[in-house]
């Protein structure tokens, strides 16, 4: 029991978190980060993939639904912050800019809910309506 609230918080707040992340790329102007995207070397159509991503697995996760593999996509998303953009700084920052923290705590919680066959509210569901009818 305990074990499945654990998941739950996690997935809930790494939904949340992703969520807002790529509703504020939206907001903020999606063509703003594509282009930033394309100066730090990154095609900048991947920016739209990234934000859509991240609205829509944000909000996959909070429903529970394909939980392992939203967040084994969302662990690949940090590793890509981490390495193309982060990493340069270091883990805690070089006080100009920002470390790489936050990136390696949600990788961390990402490949948890993927390693750990973290299901979810609608993952459970489904499995329970296939196994009444087998």
């Amino acid at each position: 029991m305990n074990q499945h609230i654990g998941n739950l918080i996690i997935r809930i707040v790494l939904g949340v978190t992703f969520f807002m992340h790529g509703l504020t790329k939206f907001q903020s102007g999606i063509d703003n980060i594509a282009g930033w995207f394309t100066s730090i070397g990154l095609p900048g159509g991947l920016a739209y993939g990234v934000a859509t991503a991240e609205v829509v697995g944000g909000l996959l996760l909070i429903l529970g639904l394909g939980v392992r593999y939203i967040g084994l996509l969302f662990a690949l998303v940090m590793v890509g912050a981490i390495v193309k953009v982060k990493w340069s700084a270091g883990l805690l920052g070089d006080g100009k800019n920002p470390g790489f923290e936050l990136e390696l705590a949600l990788l961390a919680m990402g490949a948890y809910l993927f390693v750990a066959k973290a299901d979810g509210f609608v993952d459970n569901f489904i499995k329970e309506k296939m196994l009444k009818k087998n």
